[in-house]
């Protein structure tokens, strides 16, 4: 690059003025008698050290436009003919609300299922509710006396559980936003819940290697599951209510029989605890693979595949029917921590250690989307809402932020 006259003049000058702030005087004289600069301006000093900071923001403005533009051409790339679809909308950044409040890590997020609400379990002992369209804070409900770790809606969303660490089972009445009833039986940490399609039963699993079935209406248990070896980390139910699956330290995923109360698949692919699990939508009756291997669902049954996530930083999915896994989905940098299946069947959503949301398209068995940094820690929960299309995903950092999809 050659500089213009006037361009070496300023240089020049910035440098003389730089030597002698620094007290390098023998330099500056030489260099000033080399230059034949004459006096400088006073009002110009420290002209060199403002433009070296000048480039050093501008290099780190031109890293991270490049890493966008990374970003930016893996989704082109990929999908030429994607979102042209009604119901293929994706989350997109930047996040539309940030909710803070919490004063520990954030455990579960979970949608209503009629009204704009979210609610969010912490470590902090507490869960609070939210305004997902507008941003704004609700309220807050105390009871439990260490940290929640997951809730769970009834289909009509009149009632919320939840359950915590502190051994107990909370089942909340969301019209009065009251606790109606407590659930005791469990002996360590119960770190999962979800209501049974019907709204009539709930399952737990918890770190006493159980998984309990409890009547809603009485609070009473009535069955008590038992098969993995190790703390029984989460667990989703199928959309008709007749299956479940779980996980957990052992390594296993385990797909079990309500009625029966028997465990049907045990599944021993993963090499590292798994965190997480969700089923495939009702809509989802076969399912293609990278190799072009295409998989039909069980014929009447309503949750045929299934994503489980680990620490072995893979997300492995899953025949149902057969328990045999079919694709293993590699990308992300830590620990997974949540996985949600989109609401077309295309699709699966991942939040990891790593602080990053990924999409991956099942098709191309690849992540056709990454949002880096989307936490400034952690990512540790996720849920999507197909009823109005965002995503809520929680940290470590203490927050709640909903994504919308376009």
């Amino acid at each position: 690059m050659v500089l213009t006259n006037k361009q070496k003049e300023e240089l020049n000058k910035a440098v003389l003025d730089y030597l002698k702030t620094n007290g390098l005087n023998s330099s500056a004289e030489a260099f000033q008698k080399e230059t034949e600069i004459e006096d400088l301006d006073p009002k110009k000093t420290g002209l060199l050290e403002k433009k070296w900071t000048s480039v050093i923001r501008l290099q780190k403005k031109v890293l991270d436009l490049e890493t966008k533009v990374s970003q930016l051409q893996e989704e082109v790339g990929s999908k030429p003919q994607r979102n042209k679809n009604a119901g293929d909308e994706l989350p997109r950044p930047p996040e539309v609300h940030t909710l803070t409040g919490h004063r520990d890590n954030i455990t579960c997020v979970k949608f209503h299922p009629v009204f704009s609400i979210v609610a969010s379990a912490s470590q902090d002992a507490t869960i609070k509710i939210w305004d997902f369209e507008s941003g704004e804070f609700e309220r807050t409900l105390k009871g439990h006396t260490d940290s929640v770790q997951s809730l769970d809606f009834d289909h009509t969303g009149n009632f919320l559980v939840s359950c915590s660490a502190d051994l107990t089972i909370k089942i909340w009445d969301f019209q009065t936003y009251e606790c109606v009833k407590t659930l005791h039986g469990h002996d360590h940490n119960i770190s999962a819940v979800a209501f049974l399609p019907s709204g009539d039963q709930i399952i737990s699993a918890s770190r006493d290697k159980s998984i309990k079935i409890w009547e809603t209406s009485t609070g009473y248990c009535v069955k008590t599951l038992r098969g993995h070896e190790e703390w029984v980390r989460a667990l989703i139910v199928s959309d008709d209510g007749s299956t479940f699956a779980s996980c957990g330290h052992d390594k296993t995923v385990r797909i079990w029989d309500i009625a029966k109360g028997e465990s049907i698949h045990v599944m021993r692919d993963h090499s590292h605890y798994i965190e997480c699990l969700a089923f495939s939508p009702s809509t989802v009756g076969s399912l293609t693979t990278p190799d072009g291997n295409t998989f039909k669902g069980k014929t009447g049954a309503s949750s045929n595949f299934l994503a489980s996530g680990s620490r072995d930083k893979t997300i492995k999915i899953w025949e149902s029917a057969t328990g045999l896994c079919i694709a293993t989905l590699i990308g992300h940098d830590n620990w997974i921590r949540g996985v949600s299946w989109h609401p077309n069947g295309k699709f699966i959503i991942s939040v990891s250690d790593d602080r990053s949301i990924k999409i991956w398209d099942l098709a191309q068995g690849r992540a056709i989307k990454t949002i880096n940094d989307a936490h400034s820690h952690f990512v540790s929960c996720l849920d999507f809402n197909s009823r109005n299309p965002m995503l809520a995903t929680g940290g470590v950092d203490d927050t709640i932020k909903i994504w919308s999809c376009r």
